[in-house]
Order: structure tokens, then C-alpha cells, then sequence
């Protein structure tokens, strides 16, 4: 049966995905990820590792899109997968859940530049992948999972899960923001690697740079400060000002009792109340 799946936009990914001489099954809109995300390494050598091979037909993607004399290497659970090593690339037999395998993949074939899992997909497996293999990510390179839609599958993942890759995602997310010094927080290895995180649909791409994961501290231009107050609150307190303007004028027009006011109203568990009642409205909207 032919292919009748058609790219709304111009993809070179695409382009080779249909010319492959073996069977890839890809969403369609990872191809304008592929496009957005690998443009920097196109035609040029790249160490590159695939979790999931099945067939076969993505490492085929992979060996046209990047330099001849890359090192394409693939990692499956299927043994028949080694046949694959006659088309000129490396295949290694192992489950990616185990951190034994990875512990030896690493020391066979050394640090890597990308890392694409599309694998097995549970949250062992995905979450796995990406622990073990982060300290072997060369400076600038990336760590891809795809499927990640599965965080979202009862039936076959056990997902919205404590333990889903989002939620692993989430915290990783967490971590990063230790680089921030108001914190004062020790940074562990994904605050130390992972400069940044894309998240696409069914995609999360971890962008690996240790240079840039450095403590952030608050510095200034060295400009005078000429705007003093806080206005943050300000929406609080203009609600706090209609509600005794009628008996209480005076206390709008006295500066010291003002910021008394705004002290006890902002601190007041009313306004906590406030916004998250406003907040989940929006929330509602998001997980409807």
C-alpha cells in the first residue's frame, strides 16, 4: 500500500523518510521537529544512537541526513535487529530498562551526540534511557524521546502515573531552576547537563550543554533605581481601596496607613484564596 500521507510544509526529514528501502512508522508531525531540532547537525559527522529499531527504515533516515562517515548505531530488544549491521551500521542487543546494558553500551562505544529513543515507551524504559545515558552526551548534544503521548495511555503504559516520563520531565524541570541562586540549592546532574528542554507533541528534547549550566545570580546595569514601589499586589490593594473608600477616604490619602494596608491584605490568606480561584479557571480549561 502506498503512502498517501502528505506534509503540509516543505520537509527534507520527510523527503528521506519515503525514499527508505526498509518499513519506518513515524508520526507526521515529528518531521517538522526533526527538521527544527537536527537542522544544526545536517550533513555534518554526528555519533548517533537509536533506541527501537524494529525494521529498521529510520536508521536509514539517519545515515542519509547526517555526514558519510557518521557512526550510526542502533539498540533493540530483538535479536534479528543484528542483521541490520550488513547496511554499515553498529546494533546492540539489550534492554534499555537495564542499567547494566547501558553501563557497557557506554563503555563499548563511548560518549554520543544524540540519543533518539523511540523504544519500548513505559516509563521505566523511557525514564531509563534518558538517567543512565545523560553523563555520555557530548557537550551540545541532545537526548530525544518520542511517543511521549504514552505518559497519557491507561491501558498499555499504567499512565497519568506518579512515575510518568512527564512527570520525570517535571522534575527535571525543577532541577534546572536550582541554577538559581535564590534557592541556594546543590545542583545534582540533570541542573548540571541539561541546559534546556523542548517540549512538542509527543516529543521532549533534552538540550545538553554543561558551559552553560552555571549559578545564576542577580546582577544590575548599575542604573539609578528610579521606580521603587512594588506593583505586583497593586490589583489587591485597588480592590481593597473600593471597599472602604465610602467610610474610610482618609485612609487613601494617608502614605503610612496605605502600605499598613497592603502589609496585612497581602498577607492574608484571602488573597491566596483569590488568585487560585482565578487560576483554576484556566486550569479547567487545560485539562478539559
Amino acid at each position: 500500500m502506498k503512502n498517501k500521507i502528505k506534509i503540509m510544509y516543505k520537509s527534507n526529514t520527510f523527503e528521506i523518510f519515503k525514499k527508505t528501502p526498509k518499513l519506518s512508522m513515524k508520526w507526521s508531525s515529528y518531521f517538522q521537529v526533526y527538521d527544527q531540532i537536527l537542522k544544526p547537525y545536517k550533513n555534518k559527522k554526528v555519533k548517533f544512537v537509536e533506541v527501537g529499531v524494529s525494521n529498521g527504515g529510520s536508521l536509514f533516515i539517519w545515515k542519509k541526513y547526517f555526514a558519510k562517515n557518521s557512526i550510526i548505531i542502533g539498540v533493540d530488544l530483538n535479536p534479528d535487529a543484528k542483521k541490520l549491521e550488513k547496511y554499515g551500521f553498529k546494533i546492540f542487543i539489550g534492554n534499555q530498562a537495564d542499567k547494566n546494558f547501558w553501563y557497557h553500551f557506554y563503555k563499548k562505544v563511548g560518549k554520543i551526540d544524540i540519543l533518539l529513543d523511540d523504544g519500548g515507551h513505559k516509563n521505566i524504559q523511557q525514564i531509563s534511557t534518558v538517567h543512565y545515558s545523560l553523563p555520555y552526551i557530548n557537550k551540545t548534544g541532545m537526548i530525544i524521546v518520542e511517543d511521549t503521548h504514552s505518559s497519557y495511555i491507561k491501558k498499555q503504559f499504567g499512565n497519568p502515573s506518579k512515575y510518568s516520563f512527564i512527570n520525570y520531565c517535571n522534575l527535571i524541570t525543577k532541577s534546572i531552576h536550582r541554577r538559581c541562586s535564590i534557592f541556594n540549592k546543590k545542583m545534582n546532574i540533570y541542573s548540571k547537563k541539561i541546559f534546556s528542554i523542548n517540549i512538542f507533541e509527543s516529543i521532549v528534547v533534552f538540550n545538553i550543554d554543561e558551559k552553560k549550566c552555571f549559578i545564576s545570580n542577580s546582577i544590575t546595569n548599575n542604573k539609578k533605581y528610579e521606580f521603587t514601589d512594588d506593583f505586583r499586589n497593586n490589583e489587591y490593594f485597588t480592590g481593597v481601596k473600593k471597599l472602604i473608600s465610602n467610610k474610610f477616604n482618609f485612609l487613601n490619602k494617608v502614605t503610612f496607613l496605605r502600605k499598613i494596608i497592603r502589609k496585612i491584605f497581602y498577607k492574608n490568606l484571602f488573597f491566596k484564596i483569590y488568585e487560585n480561584f482565578k487560576l483554576r479557571n484556566i486550569f479547567k480549561i487545560i485539562i478539559k
